[in-house]
């Protein structure tokens, strides 16, 4: 068994080895090295470094700045603030050099002076890390222009299809309201491309090329309705995450935060969106931090909102901050005159996605689609175009095409009937139309989703409101 003297030797020799090794591993990679005292001027230098400088040998270096022989040193950074920079490039005329920057202190632990090693000019010795750092800066750019393509508004005013004077005026006076920084309360029925508008009213906007964020007020459960606009705090509250998360305020700071179905919005959120538009500050869920946001509001409704203020269920001063451009979205069948070039639009659109030819409908079809009420409007429209030429291997969509899609029961049921109110027949209209999506999707409720332009929790949402079972 060796004694403690002899390990104490044996400690030793492997330090010495080590060191060694490591001074012999270093000349062997190294390209140049340099020692600065405390005020950064060059005490000395390896010719090989000098060499690698364009100098005539090292003296040449010696007392002057380092700065003055290397112009993009970081020596007098290292000696600053005593902390060593492991790993830099550094540019030296038309090379790139690997370096490493180490404070020097005496036996008091002061900073008496710096070395460097440019350890070698090979950059593939960091290929691996440079790789890896190029796949993810790659991906992190990737990400951030995905995000900001999918904050962008997708539609223009040329978007909303139409000649007839209820679509010319209200584009008219939605040009307008895109030029005023107020906010906007689009009213109309469901259907009527209410989304569209928002978007082109920011399109159009001096907001144009900040976030363009959509947030459907219907579709989020009332419980988590809170953090989505203000976000949250790490730990907020329970399975929050731990990092915390930006709400919709915050995403859209300096764009336009459009809320759809406004008039779903429950009241204790209403108070605080009020206190946001008046005071242009929040606070994040779960935090006493107050939040500055910059964002103008664009909102739509489906509903009577001024019938639903006189019920009680959506506060009057949050309606008249709201309320500055009103603007009323025609239904479909108050501008029958665009019926035709709607089609045309609607059904090249399925031709772009299916990659099939371009239908056309002929004049007898055009006039069984004029007669129909249009509950639903342009979006029953397009799913009703859709549904047509799924079924017809024709380029021309007729009369027959369309009449199972638009006739009522055969049994006459429904004639018989008495009038019903309004909402009552889109409900009857929504759930039949739902529930021959989800018949033509087996079942399946995210392609019934897709199929009729919506999204799966707004179709869940309806799916429990009209009582319709899935398997």
């Amino acid at each position: 068994m060796k004694s403690t003297r002899d390990l104490a030797r044996d400690t030793e020799g492997v330090r010495r080895m080590a060191m060694q090794s490591m001074y012999g591993f270093l000349d062997e990679i190294c390209e140049g090295a340099l020692v600065v005292d405390t005020e950064a001027r060059v005490v000395w230098m390896s010719e090989k470094y000098a060499a690698k400088l364009g100098l005539k040998g090292a003296a040449e270096a010696l007392g002057r700045d380092v700065e003055q022989v290397i112009p993009s040193s970081l020596m007098r950074e290292v000696l600053r603030t005593g902390k060593p920079i492991l790993l830099d490039i550094m540019q030296i005329g038309s090379e790139s050099f690997v370096v490493t920057r180490i404070p020097i202190r005496n036996e008091a632990g002061e900073v008496i002076g710096a070395i460097g090693f440019a350890l070698y000019d090979q950059l593939h010795y960091l290929k691996p890390l440079f790789t890896k750092f190029s796949r993810l800066e790659t991906a992190l750019a990737s990400a951030e222009k995905k995000l900001a393509e999918e904050r962008r508004a997708k539609y223009t005013f040329s978007s909303f299809v139409g000649v007839s004077p209820a679509c010319i005026e209200v584009k008219r006076q939605a040009r307008r309201a895109a030029q005023l920084d107020a906010p906007v309360l689009l009213l109309g029925e469901t259907g009527t491309g209410k989304e569209l508008l928002a978007h082109a009213i920011h399109a159009s906007g001096p907001r144009a090329k900040r976030p363009f964020v959509s947030v459907n007020v219907a579709a989020i459960p009332d419980t988590l309705l809170e953090a989505e606009f203000f976000g949250a705090a790490p730990g907020a509250y329970t399975g929050a995450d731990r990092r915390g998360r930006e709400g919709k305020f915050k995403l859209a700071d300096g764009g336009t935060l459009f809320l759809d179905e406004i008039g779903d919005m429950p009241l204790p959120l209403q108070v605080k969106l009020l206190r946001v538009l008046q005071e242009r500050e929040f606070e994040p869920l779960g935090s006493d931090k107050v939040v500055k946001t910059d964002v103008r509001i664009i909102a739509a409704t489906s509903i009577d909102l001024e019938q639903r203020v006189a019920a009680g269920g959506f506060r009057a001063d949050l309606y008249y901050r709201l309320n500055v451009l009103a603007l009323k979205v025609p239904a479909l069948r108050e501008r029958l005159a665009d019926l035709d070039i709607l089609c045309e639009a609607i059904l090249e659109q399925i031709a772009r996605r299916s990659g099939a030819a371009v239908r056309e409908i002929s004049p007898d079809a055009l006039d069984l689609l004029r007669s129909h009420d249009w509950p639903g409007n342009v979006r029953e429209l397009s799913n009703i175009l859709e549904r047509a030429a799924m079924m017809c291997d024709d380029v021309r969509l007729g009369v027959d095409d369309f009449l199972p899609i638009l006739q009522p029961p055969a049994d006459g049921a429904a004639a018989a009937e008495p009038p019903c109110r309004y909402d009552d027949a889109l409900a009857a209209f929504e759930r039949r139309v739902i529930r021959e999506a989800l018949a033509s999707t087996g079942g399946k409720v995210s392609q019934a989703a897709k199929l009729l332009g919506m999204g799966r929790a707004t179709l869940y949402k309806k799916l429990v409101a009209l009582g319709i079972a899935t398997k």
